[in-house]
């Protein structure tokens, strides 16, 4: 207990200093810890998205810590810092990976003794170092989890031009841009490359490098990230991870490429700690989460299925509503293609 009070009190002390020499954006920029009095079983690790700040995993965070995990929102290198940022003094993003890298390795080891198991997870950006992550470290993390991460851009054409143009962009009012006030209006496209470069990396050794299970989120309405791309690295891990689920969202739900808060323009947000805790409490295969969904189809419910399928000790209570976000029609024609015309 002496040993779990003191890596609390060194990890939000480094992190106060840490922040305390950076002219801060507000408070919701700061790093947000959640800790439980004695150490538990788990501990979660979220990163931010890209030009934004931890506020954005409040409400995740929030839902793990009611549930009895420890949790670490960290704020991102060159990240949350008040300035005058415009195209001739923009903000100070890190251009070189390696800062990410090292700061995603250095949190994964402060949270290894916070909890037994690690369960890790990140938007956009986020996502990105979260998928590094998890092909760099696959045997210390349980689960991770990718929300809308960022592999490649919904255009081809606009991976080219982040590629070879070194420009400012700045977020405008349609752009799937942070809350304003909580995030940086705009940044040069180098800082933005690094992550483009990273992430088509991951795609690559993905094909061939062991992780733990993933959880990867994608929504048909982002028009920042290609969904072509999640769809991509899910069908390379599952043949080696069978615990590894996909979720899109359709088009319909309108669910942005910030889908972390209700701020940030998802008015299904409250839906995503559900369906994440879902996956981090299951210990169900793909293939058994898509029989659930087709027997569900027959007009069986849900308790009824896994009790038929001997998988209620498998499922997270969270499960039912989980299913209700899986595209169970989509099951059913894969299964039988005469229903595709069906209603």
């Amino acid at each position: 207990m002496s040993n779990y009070s003191n890596t609390i009190a060194s990890i939000v002390q480094q992190a106060k200093t840490r922040e305390a020499s950076l002219p801060l954006l507000n408070e919701s920029c700061r790093s947000q810890f959640f800790f439980q009095p004695k150490l538990p079983k788990r501990v979660c690790l979220f990163f931010h998205g890209f030009t934004a700040a931890p506020y954005q995993f409040a409400p995740m965070a929030d839902t793990f810590f009611k549930a009895g995990y420890n949790v670490l929102v960290p704020l991102l290198p060159g990240h949350g810092q008040a300035g005058n940022w415009s195209r001739k003094t923009p903000p100070p993003l890190p251009t070189d990976p390696k800062v990410y890298q090292q700061f995603a390795l250095q949190w994964l080891e402060q949270a290894q003794m916070l909890g037994e198991e690690v369960i890790i997870g990140g938007l956009s950006a986020g996502g990105t170092l979260t998928a590094w992550l998890a092909l760099e470290r696959p045997q210390a993390i349980y689960r991770a989890i990718l929300f809308a991460a960022y592999l490649g851009s919904s255009s081809k054409v606009l991976d080219l031009f982040i590629k070879k143009i070194d420009t400012y962009f700045e977020w405008t009012v349609t752009d799937t841009n942070p809350s304003k006030g909580s995030g940086y209006s705009g940044f040069t496209v180098p800082a933005l490359r690094l992550f483009l470069n990273l992430g088509q990396d991951l795609l690559k050794r993905s094909e061939r490098q062991p992780t733990p299970p993933l959880f990867i989120l994608t929504s048909e309405s982002d028009l920042a990230t290609g969904s072509f791309d999640h769809k991509a690295l899910f069908e390379n891990v599952l043949p080696r991870q069978p615990l590894t689920w996909y979720n899109a969202f359709s088009r319909e739900l309108a669910i942005p490429h910030t889908m972390m808060t209700v701020a940030e323009g998802n008015r299904w947000a409250s839906l995503l700690p559900i369906m994440t805790k879902a996956f981090v409490e299951s210990s169900l295969t793909w293939a058994e989460v898509q029989e659930i969904g087709y027997r569900m189809t027959q007009g069986k419910t849900f308790p009824s299925v896994v009790a038929e399928l001997g998988l209620a000790a498998k499922a997270s209570s969270a499960m039912p509503a989980m299913m209700t976000m899986v595209d169970k029609r989509t099951i059913a024609i894969n299964r039988n293609p005469s229903m595709a015309g069906v209603d």
